[in-house]
């Protein structure tokens, strides 16, 4: 998989994503967290995870975080973001957002009071979007790979 580094700031390294390319690799289907099944002796089935993981290549890119804000909602620095401009921002989903010249990565939340960049670490202060604020959901995170 190629990739070319498209944005770096501090909250987010941001890379345009290859998916003309097929990795077909093993898939273990049912691995079980108690004791071993006889049958993980056997794979028979492969997975090709460009074709499982991104549904809109021509909108999907990309994100290393940086940083520890989303970090209570399971994002942590130095994850790969998987990033889809196509899916529609709503309540709830976590997007990158591009507000007042900066990116971030929020949680987006609407009531009463408006629209809010949520952080899911309480170290960090949610972000009120009012009418000064220049404001542009960039995409909303599909997936999130972790290393262990």
């Amino acid at each position: 998989m190629c990739t070319l580094k498209f944005h770096s700031s501090a909250i987010l390294d941001i890379y345009s994503s290859e998916t003309d390319t097929q990795l077909e690799l093993p898939f273990l289907h049912g691995i079980s967290a108690g004791f071993p099944s006889p049958a993980m002796d056997f794979v028979d089935i492969s997975i090709d995870l460009n074709r499982h993981l991104i549904k809109h290549p021509s909108a999907t890119f990309y994100g290393r975080v940086k940083g520890e804000s989303m970090k209570d909602a399971g994002i942590n620095d130095g994850d790969l973001l998987i990033i889809d401009k196509s899916i529609t921002p709503e309540h709830g989903k976590i997007a990158v957002c591009f507000i007042d010249g900066d990116f971030t990565l929020k949680r987006i939340k609407i009531d009463e009071q408006g629209l809010w960049l949520m952080p899911e670490n309480e170290n960090y202060h949610p972000i009120h979007v009012n009418e000064a604020s220049e404001l542009r959901v960039w995409g909303v995170v599909s997936h999130i790979i972790k290393s262990v």
